[in-house]
């Protein structure tokens, strides 16, 4: 079962960019507009994508997000924030040896770590970096607020991909600095109960909850293949 998890990782692809046409693609322009709706707004530039537990597809939808932002023309910065199990390196086939924990290390700046893509000019990522002994501690500390803070400034969106919260506390501590929180949730596997304490841990630190993305319907039960929306 491991065994096949890791497949579908490391197979994930980004349907926004390789058949923008499709139905899947159509609905993450959908979450597109009502996050860029909300974020106008509240008058917001940042957000980053949780989930309840792993495999939810939080990465996937986060990395899909991304690119529909950049489609609409939107400068777009995408931030590896999942220091124990990061995937931004491989969903956009770059390197990882300079990244986040780099920068909060002050071994980098952020010019050096941030890299482009071939998806689009408008897209621009910072990778994890190398794992470290303490993700908590780094996300936690001054430097992290202090990069959001700044990157804010030079572009329109700013997106961190997140740990799922059932397990480490780090999206909690992210949606501080943070104008708000997205939570995907996958289809008939995240329990309503497990939904419930993701929103009542992210309530607890005053995150602003933008909504819920749906991951994975089954084709057969809906008109589109899959499908997503934003609650």
């Amino acid at each position: 079962m491991a065994k096949n998890k890791r497949s579908i990782d490391n197979n994930r692809y980004i349907i926004t960019s390789v058949n923008p046409q499709s139905p899947i693609s159509e609905q993450y322009r959908t979450i597109r507009t009502t996050i860029d709706f909300k974020m106008a707004d509240q008058g917001i530039k940042s957000f980053l994508v949780t989930s309840s537990e792993a495999a939810a597809g939080k990465s996937t939808a986060s990395a899909n997000i991304a690119v529909a932002f950049a489609q609409q023309g939107k400068k777009v910065l995408l931030i590896d924030g999942d220091l124990r199990k990061p995937t931004v390196n491989i969903t956009f086939k770059v390197q990882n040896r300079v990244g986040l924990t780099n920068i909060l290390m002050h071994q980098s700046s952020i010019e050096d770590a941030i890299q482009g893509t071939r998806l689009s000019e408008n897209l621009t990522i910072i990778t994890s970096g190398p794992i470290p002994p303490n993700p908590s501690e780094l996300l936690a500390s001054s430097a992290m607020k202090d990069l959001i803070d700044s990157v804010s400034d030079f572009f329109d969106v700013v997106l961190i991909d997140t740990p799922p919260l059932s397990a480490v506390t780090d999206a909690q501590i992210l949606s501080s600095y943070v104008g708000g929180a997205v939570i995907v949730v996958r289809a008939y596997e995240t329990k309503k109960e497990s939904l419930a304490k993701t929103k009542k841990m992210l309530e607890q630190v005053n995150a602003n909850i933008l909504g819920v993305v749906l991951h994975g319907v089954d084709s057969s039960e809906s008109p589109s293949y899959y499908y997503y929306g934003v609650e």
